[in-house]
């Protein structure tokens, strides 16, 4: 895969995608305003109206917990969060240059929007079926996934929804919380509001000291997290970012120490350096925290906490762009299976107030995994990925060349 290509603004997903909506498309909003009850925040609740609804490319971090229980946000993260009737300005890439409408459907509970919409709205063309399975687009500028499953494949780099695409009379649709926590972001990461530039990365070298983490027949998970976290700092620091360590040698440092360091820090992004572990499992995988409201992977069912109110939260759209920077770069340089990217709220990337992702290198249980992370060679290889994927979310968000 080749990196550094003008698509998707550079995040490393592809060389070739060339999105053709105008930059700077209408706010329309109108003045609709929602509770906190309503909406949760401002993501996944029932808040489409009776009416189509507005969108507006401009994703926001805003909520109705930072805006005194109300709400009124600007870009798509807005529109999607219930107004009324989209519009476009006159000729951006959907069909119609006068303006396009959502028409949001209902599934257990959630909203929906047909694939045939994201497809005119993103300027894909018309959605191809093969039974279940369904796609977008031509070459390497593509969505792809199949209803009833949550495996979605945005330009080659699998993604896990955080709901399943769900098969609605004669359409696939995705839900919305998808559309605007996951495929806006990567598809458009310079239409994020306030995303800083990057002039610092945090290193978070997993476990230490008396946590080994997870043990393989070659070696501790401690060992290799913080051998990829040296040789990183090194990369970045010759490249010009300034580079901050949560841990430099085989010491063992809290959660709650990590994230104090990372919080008081701007212009950065934080990224946590595990290997994983357990059964038959090999490969590579990326973790961003989970939306409000949605299940964390990492554990099984719903639970109360899944509604909690945490500061990560407030970077999602950053967080979801900076992870398909990390994975993408980590799939290319590495040649490892790509187990995708993912949700959940292990407690560094939870409480971070920074952009940040928790990496997971391979497994030190599989045996072809665990050579492959005892190897120097690679070690390096998973390290320059993150100095790849560095630069890709800088010039992502930033629309122009780092």
């Amino acid at each position: 895969m080749k990196f550094g290509g003008p698509l998707l603004r550079n995040l490393g997903v592809s060389p070739s995608l060339s999105l053709s909506l105008s930059s700077s498309l209408a706010a329309t909003l109108s003045s609709t305003q929602f509770s906190a009850g309503d909406i949760l925040d401002c993501r996944e609740a029932s808040c489409f109206g009776p009416k189509n609804v507005t969108a507006v490319p401009r994703i926001s971090r805003r909520s109705a917990l930072q805006t005194g229980g109300r709400c009124v946000l600007g870009g798509m993260a807005g529109a999607l969060a219930g107004a009324c009737g989209m519009q476009i300005e006159a000729g951006a890439a959907p069909s119609q240059s006068s303006g396009m409408a959502w028409s949001p459907v209902r599934f257990s509970g959630r909203d929906y929007l047909p694939l045939e919409q994201v497809g005119r709205f993103y300027g894909m063309g018309m959605v191809q079926r093969a039974g279940k399975e369904c796609s977008l687009g031509t070459g390497e500028k593509t969505l792809r996934g199949a209803a009833d499953s949550t495996d979605f494949f945005i330009s080659r780099i699998k993604c896990v929804l955080s709901y399943p695409l769900a098969e609605v009379g004669s359409s696939v649709c995705i839900s919305r919380l998808d559309l605007v926590k996951l495929v806006e972001p990567v598809l458009r990461p310079f239409k994020i509001d306030g995303a800083e530039r990057v002039e610092t990365v945090v290193l978070d070298a997993g476990h230490g000291g008396s946590d080994r983490g997870a043990v393989g027949r070659l070696g501790d998970e401690k060992t290799f997290t913080l051998d990829v976290a040296m040789r990183t700092g090194q990369l970045l620091s010759r490249a010009g970012y300034k580079v901050v360590f949560t841990r430099t040698s085989d010491e063992f440092v809290s959660l709650e120490e990590r994230v104090q360091v990372a919080n008081r820090l701007s212009r950065a992004l934080f990224v946590s350096v595990h290997f994983n572990s357990g059964g038959s499992g090999s490969g590579l995988e990326t973790f961003a925290l989970s939306p409000r409201g949605v299940p964390s992977m990492s554990n099984e069912g719903a639970r109360v906490s899944d509604f909690g109110v945490y500061p990560g939260n407030l970077r999602d759209p950053e967080n979801t762009a900076w992870a398909t920077a990390a994975h993408s770069a980590m799939i290319a340089r590495c040649g490892m299976m790509d187990r995708g990217i993912k949700r959940a709220r292990f407690y560094v990337i939870r409480e971070a107030t920074l952009p940040s992702v928790l990496i997971e290198g391979g497994f030190l249980s599989h045996s072809e995994d665990m050579q492959r992370i005892a190897s120097p060679w690679y070690r390096q290889q998973l390290s320059g990925s993150i100095l790849e994927a560095v630069r890709n979310y800088r010039r992502a968000v930033a629309g122009s060349p780092a």
